[in-house]
């Protein structure tokens, strides 16, 4: 059985996206204004894949990997190749939407981290998988 763990969200990660596309709009609005329409394209199409990756950051744990999915990126986590797991608040880019993530450590030194939600949950069904 697969169990979906979806991303914490950090609101000041939001404020910040959010910010970023007003600033963006109110940029690119004179432009948008004297005819040049397509100046503003780049802003609708970064909004929407920001949107999309917000909408589908989860994590599944299934019998054998952890598939791990953000936007159009995936990646698999051979679960009988996890080495370590440690909390973390390392701000390096990954497929999480907090600080508030969990390292995963697997297949000699490879690394991936993560932000479930409901991270104790996700450590009980990790182990009762990994049994």
């Amino acid at each position: 059985m697969n169990r979906r763990f979806y991303s914490k969200v950090d609101t000041w990660l939001i404020v910040v996206l959010i910010a970023a596309f007003i600033v963006s709009i109110i940029s690119t609005a004179p432009a948008f204004y004297q005819g040049m329409w397509w100046v503003a394209v780049p802003v609708i199409l970064i909004f929407g894949f920001v949107i999309w990756i917000f909408s589908s950051t989860y994590y599944v744990i299934g019998e054998r990997d952890i598939v791990v999915r953000s936007g159009p990126f995936r990646w698999r986590i051979p679960i009988d190749e996890i080495e370590d797991i440690q909390p973390t608040r390392n701000p390096l880019s990954s497929a999480a939407l907090s600080l508030d993530r969990l390292n995963i450590t697997y297949s000699g030194g490879r690394w991936m981290m993560i932000s479930p939600k409901d991270k104790e949950g996700f450590l009980a069904e990790l182990e009762r998988v990994r049994r």
